[in-house]
């Protein structure tokens, strides 16, 4: 993908038969909203039941010719897959849109994306170069036919007597290994931060959650420090540090101060590579004390979302209590509020809204008796 061409996107997908209808809406608004957050313009959007993917195009041959016909009706110039493709279906769908001067890429490449864009801090930029090659690894075969009709590299391959495809692997193979060996001194280096940390004795709070459920205006309510707080997708890369002072008794003067950790977003189906690409980043969220899973509690998919959460948890071997936040509670009737509450009655809860700083005491309460 040129990062100067302006796309117009056309977006599709398969679903499960059995799929009900609100829940494949919402599917594909959060894909429309990846889409907006990279600055792209969604065209039209089309969805598929079908319970098997077809090995070809994987929307169906007929569907497929539908969509192609309605990408030259729309101009439009990047087909966006809302999954994971096989390297052999993206080499088929990208020949059957050559035609019509259109590209597609999947539903990782479009994250990936969004990574780069996001990526302030060297570490994360790695991470997302590692994950991108990774991903891009099975295609290698496609990516070197589609080379072979560049002049300037078949005559560079022919060159050095190596196929395109082998002098790709070359390639990113050694990328690979300069990009771990860097990412081993961060790790390194922030591993000495948590050591020196555990030796002053600083409590850590991780903050987590799926995205846009308000962490990072969390972190802004309860600390100095600003950061960057919008309604869109992956708007936090990376983890952001504040830090507060908790009284444990204010007649006293005695109290502590506490590291606030703000970590990466979750997002449903993130292929476990990804979470694998950030997972030095996501150590942070293992090494708290306690994690503070925020969660928007006027979202009517809220169920999931917090599943989703606990998954990737439980996967990047997260073992500390976990207090679920609701936020935006006041966003929400009352007789919504007692529903949640009842549904997860098992589990440790507050309720706040971050926005308006209401019941803010309750979680520095809480971070007191645990921490302080």
């Amino acid at each position: 993908m040129n990062k100067n061409t302006k796309y117009k996107v056309f977006l599709a997908d398969i679903v499960n038969k059995s799929m009900a209808i609100e829940t494949l809406e919402d599917r594909m608004n959060e894909l429309e909203n990846l889409v907006e957050t990279y600055g792209w313009v969604v065209i039209l959007k089309k969805y598929q039941r079908k319970d098997t993917p077809d090995p070809n195009t994987y929307i169906g041959s007929g569907k497929f010719e539908e969509i192609m016909e309605e990408m030259k009706q729309s101009w439009s110039n990047l087909l966006i897959i809302g999954n994971v493709l096989k390297p052999a279906q993206l080499y088929k769908i990208n020949e059957l849109l050559r035609p019509i001067n259109a590209i597609a890429r999947d539903r990782v490449d479009l994250i990936l994306k969004i990574f780069g864009k996001h990526a302030q801090e060297w570490e994360a930029s790695l991470q997302i170069e590692l994950a991108a090659i990774k991903h891009m690894w099975p295609r290698i075969y496609g990516m070197g036919m589609e080379l072979s009709r560049q002049w300037w590299w078949s005559k560079l391959a022919r060159g050095q007597g190596e196929t395109n495809t082998e002098i790709m692997k070359r390639h990113l193979k050694d990328k690979i290994l300069k990009i771990e060996k860097k990412l081993k001194e961060y790790e390194k280096m922030r591993k000495l931060h948590r050591d020196f940390r555990k030796k002053k004795w600083l409590p850590t709070v991780g903050i987590v959650g799926y995205t846009n459920a308000g962490k990072s205006s969390l972190l802004n309510a309860m600390t100095d420090k600003w950061v960057l707080a919008e309604n869109k997708l992956f708007a936090t890369l990376g983890t952001n540090v504040g830090k507060i002072r908790i009284m444990k008794d204010p007649v006293m003067g005695t109290g502590k101060e506490i590291l606030l950790n703000d970590t990466i977003w979750f997002i449903r189906d993130l292929p476990p590579k990804l979470i694998k690409a950030f997972s030095s980043t996501l150590e942070d969220s293992i090494e708290s004390d306690i994690l503070l899973h925020v969660v928007d509690a006027g979202d009517p998919f809220i169920d999931e979302r917090i599943q989703v959460v606990n998954q990737v948890l439980d996967h990047i071997g997260a073992t500390q209590p976990r207090i679920l936040v609701f936020n935006k509670i006041d966003t929400i009737d009352k007789q919504t509020r007692q529903k949640i509450s009842k549904r997860y009655s098992n589990d440790e809860q507050l309720r706040i809204s971050a926005e308006t700083g209401e019941w803010l005491d309750d979680v520095k309460s809480l971070i007191a008796d645990r921490l302080v």
